[in-house]
């Protein structure tokens, strides 16, 4: 009897050794703590986008460092280049500063596109039905229009979430489209400039309408917008009472609501400002670039101050510095048609940045422990 509880026992041992055996030293975690990933991380997600996308490149026989350097140099190697990108800057500047403002209260805002769109044909719609304004009239008048309809656009995804619990994700993102017809409509039907050859738009702004330019270029005012909302931007969060609110959302809403603050309102005014923002870099568009409401008015601005804003981690300066690249990304996508490439190369770019931003965010909060 002895022997056989000797031997049971020596196998339980030796089971239990064989369990422990089997454990891994090491074991991979999600970290629930939520916190900023390390500076470099955006720096590391564009090498990695440039790398994926220099593989594309060359299997079109076409050398990836002939491209960029194309690139580089068509954005920033020329006056022309560099007032070109920061005409293309402006738009992502102002929709990466909207976004950035709802980003922080942890409300994801990707309806910027319409709220884009909704400021542009606002502005227009100022040109269509008061055309005989004076421009110290007319372009406030299209500024202010501009803006209250981008807001308004963004207070169609924020009362649903507010008071419905509807998802931002899925209505911002319809809400796109709808403005998208909507232009489509206005650009085809009632809008549509009966001298234009059928081309799809409005009729050509005068000069009354149009935003004055510096010098030459084509760089016009709206810079003087963009860079006024960055300092507002960087101003309210560091300075004001309202920023400390909203900063307190983002980090604990739980919290916030403790203190006393009213997150539904603090949500509308949000988006009344995110959106808003949107709709002004649609009447710069609009007004400073095109100088008509057509067909194709964004290239997608709104989706790209998405990564804008992603790179930048919501930091004032960071989305000057990003906005300015990814402007400088944009005029590069022209340049490389001369070598065989279509311009939607940047478009590929710009994808394969967000795409690696956003798993290198993932990353940062996966650890590695070693199990004792």
């Amino acid at each position: 009897m002895n022997g056989k509880t000797a031997a049971a026992g020596i196998e339980r041992e030796a089971a239990g050794a064989r369990r422990r055996a089997s454990i891994p030293r090491f074991r991979i975690e999600i970290d629930p703590v939520r916190g900023e990933s390390p500076w470099w991380v955006p720096i590391a997600a564009v090498v990695a986008a440039l790398a994926v996308c220099a593989v594309f490149i060359a299997a079109n026989g076409i050398s990836p460092l002939a491209v960029y350097k194309k690139m580089l140099m068509g954005a920033f190697g020329t006056k022309f280049g560099v007032t070109e990108t920061l005409v293309k800057s402006i738009p992502l500047l102002l929709c990466g500063i909207g976004v950035s403002i709802a980003y922080r209260i942890s409300f994801w805002n990707i309806g910027a596109e319409g709220q884009f769109l909704a400021g542009a044909m606002a502005a227009t719609a100022v040109t269509i039905y008061m055309p005989d304004l004076p421009a110290s009239i007319a372009l406030p008048l299209m500024t202010a229009a501009g803006i209250a309809a981008g807001g308004l656009w963004g207070l169609l995804t924020a009362v649903p979430r507010a008071y419905f619990q509807v998802n931002e994700l899925i209505s911002s993102l319809m809400l796109n489209y709808v403005a998208l017809l909507l232009l489509d409509y206005f650009v085809f039907g009632p809008w549509r400039d009966p001298g234009g050859l059928n081309f799809p738009g409005s009729p050509m702004f005068t000069a009354d309408q149009s935003l004055p330019t510096f010098g030459r270029t084509r760089l016009h005012f709206g810079l003087v917008f963009a860079l006024a909302a960055v300092l507002l931007y960087a101003f309210v969060f560091r300075y004001t009472r309202w920023g400390y609110e909203l900063r307190l959302i983002g980090a604990n809403p739980e919290a916030a609501r403790n203190a006393g603050i009213s997150l539904n309102r603090q949500l509308l005014l949000v988006m009344l400002a995110s959106g808003g923002l949107a709709g002004l870099a649609g009447m710069a568009e609009v007004s400073g670039v095109a100088h008509r409401l057509m067909y194709g008015i964004s290239p997608g601005y709104g989706y790209t101050a998405i990564i804008v804003a992603w790179i930048a981690r919501l930091h004032p300066l960071g989305l000057v510095v990003s906005a300015f690249l990814f402007g400088g990304l944009i005029v590069g996508g022209y340049s490389v048609q001369t070598l065989g490439l279509p311009s939607a190369t940047s478009e590929m770019l710009q994808g394969a940045v967000l795409f690696a931003v956003i798993a290198g965010a993932a990353l940062g909060r996966v650890r590695v422990r070693r199990v004792r």
